[in-house]
């Protein structure tokens, strides 16, 4: 009997090494697929969104969302007016403040010119945006994909959250690009980071956009801001050191 169980857990060992090389084979060769991003890398981002919204004092500004990681529940906020109709969660006015307050000593005149958005809001410019690449010309399913490299599907919006804004310049004492500059600059002092940089779109699934600020605390951000990552990287690092 026990010359049986031996051949028995042999066996089985035998098909769970089988089994496991089957498996990083087939992850070896689907490369960097959507697949691969979805499900390898973003392991690390449901799990830590998971268990952040309860975890710790600070988890309710790393909370990530994206195309891959709809927003769960939806949060709970106080909003705060920052001027012209748009509001952001009171926890990130003072940062923000203090960000824009700073700029303009130095001759920078940002504005909000979008903060907290409800998904109802969020479901109409998505719609918007796929008309128009329609008009233009595409498919149903190729204005759906394009339009969502722009505009993030309702209900995986960081506008939702309420701590993420798409600053512009005032138009009258700054122009666009000089507001961006500074901000790609200095953003990370206050707790910011430019959510969508360049060369991050397969990652993040945005394409750059220099106006959009999130904040996360000026402690991660300028972890970020240091070594050149995007909030998808940080997350997924920050697991693998904690795993």
């Amino acid at each position: 009997m026990k010359r049986k169980s031996r051949r028995n857990q042999k066996r089985k060992n035998r098909l769970r090494l089988i089994f496991m090389l089957l498996f990083f084979i087939y992850i070896g060769l689907i490369g960097h697929t959507e697949f691969n991003r979805r499900n390898v890398v973003n392991t690390y981002h449901r799990l830590f969104q998971v268990e952040a919204v309860n975890r710790t004092e600070e988890a309710w500004s790393l909370v990530l969302v994206n195309k891959w990681n709809p927003i769960l529940k939806q949060p709970k906020m106080e909003l705060t007016e920052v001027g012209k109709g748009q509001f952001v969660d009171e926890r990130i006015y003072p940062y923000l403040q203090a960000m824009f307050d700073d700029a303009r000593k130095k001759g920078i005149y940002p504005i909000v010119a979008s903060g907290y958005r409800t998904q109802e809001a969020q479901q109409s410019i998505y719609n918007e945006k796929i008309s128009v690449f329609k008009a233009q010309g595409l498919s149903s399913k190729e204005a759906k994909k394009e339009a969502e490299l722009w505009v993030a599907i309702p209900g995986t919006s960081e506008h939702e959250l309420g701590i993420a804004v798409d600053i512009n310049a005032d138009g009258i004492y700054s122009k666009g690009s000089d507001v961006y500059d500074w901000l790609a600059k200095n953003a990370h002092r206050y707790g910011f980071i430019q959510r969508y940089p360049a060369k991050k779109t397969d990652i993040t699934g945005v394409s750059q956009e220099p106006w959009h600020y999130r904040y996360v605390g000026e402690k991660v951000a300028t972890e970020i801001y240091n070594q050149n990552i995007c909030l998808e990287e940080y997350i997924s690092y920050m697991n693998k050191d904690n795993g």
